[in-house]
């Protein structure tokens, strides 16, 4: 069963470890809808597993890797018998790195690796995640520092692959100039992190860029995989998740401090979104 479970929000219990936590999973148990501020990488080991995310059914066969960042709500379903690798970790541990917070963003609503999908990326990443684990139960000196620099080289390669093949960022000519345009939209979508519940308007985006208005647009989308109205709108509804689980709070309060004009607009696009109304999911997150 899962250990801390608030209506459907899980509070994750990372023991002795600074906001990490890994372990081998072999019960025969499903676990009802929920969701958590962790990332939680999935790896099954024997037999299936089976995740619902976002309404879409993930079944997931050994050496699969799943990856959901935070405030996803999902629904996961056992076999009869199987083993699989779970890691969660804070995180919060690498939002400090720039372009981290962006980068688990893109991966919404999850992220499934499989061999038959991305063979060379599969096999870089799944020996990685391996010895972080190895290194996660060892007894060596430092291990700690050690665990948290193979996770971080972990989402490094995960994020530079998935954004540069997945996303099918444009052929720019010279990979120091694709990286530059990388960088700079991820820098504005830091600025939209730090600022989505203000009132940011279009034209101070792309001076951040150092792009015209119509090129920043067509070129935000090409490189990030949505539009920019759309990345705000979703960082939007994030914050307003977290505000929901406040029993302080009413809805018109979260609609307001989540940047949102109106109550309708509101319930309007975060069901869009969640699939749910505001009301559901903050019925949710009760005892009880």
């Amino acid at each position: 069963m899962i250990p801390i479970l608030n209506g459907a929000k899980e509070t994750v219990s990372y023991g002795e470890h600074l906001g990490l936590r890994i372990y081998l999973n072999k019960e025969v148990e499903n676990y009802p809808i929920h969701w958590h501020t962790a990332v939680e990488v999935i790896m099954p080991l024997d037999n299936i597993y089976t995740v619902i995310v976002d309404e879409t059914k993930h079944v997931l066969y050994p050496n699969d890797i799943l990856v959901l960042p935070p405030g996803e709500l999902h629904e996961i379903f056992a076999p009869d018998s199987g083993t699989r690798l779970i890691l969660q970790f804070d995180c919060s541990l690498l939002y400090s790195l720039n372009g981290f917070d962006s980068t688990f963003h893109l991966l919404r609503p999850c992220l499934l690796l499989t061999a038959e999908q991305n063979k060379e990326l599969h096999g870089l990443v799944r020996p990685m995640l391996l010895e972080l684990v190895n290194e996660y139960f060892s007894q060596t000196m430092l291990k700690e520092a050690s665990v948290y620099a193979k996770l971080i080289a972990f989402f490094v390669t995960l994020a530079r692959n998935f954004m540069q093949e997945e996303r099918g960022f444009p052929r720019t000519k010279g990979h120091n100039k694709q990286h530059k345009y990388i960088d700079k939209f991820l820098q504005v979508c830091n600025y939209m992190n730090e600022h989505c519940t203000e009132d940011i308007r279009v034209e101070e985006l792309a001076e951040l860029s150092g792009f015209s208005k119509y090129h920043f647009t067509k070129m935000f989308k090409q490189y990030m995989g949505l539009s920019y109205y759309d990345y705000l709108i979703q960082h939007r509804i994030m914050h307003a998740e977290n505000l929901l689980t406040d029993p302080n709070l009413s809805i018109m309060e979260v609609a307001m401090r989540s940047g949102f004009g109106s109550l309708p607009t509101f319930n309007r696009v975060f069901k869009t979104y969640k699939k749910c109304t505001p009301s559901e999911y903050k019925a949710l997150n009760k005892i009880g």
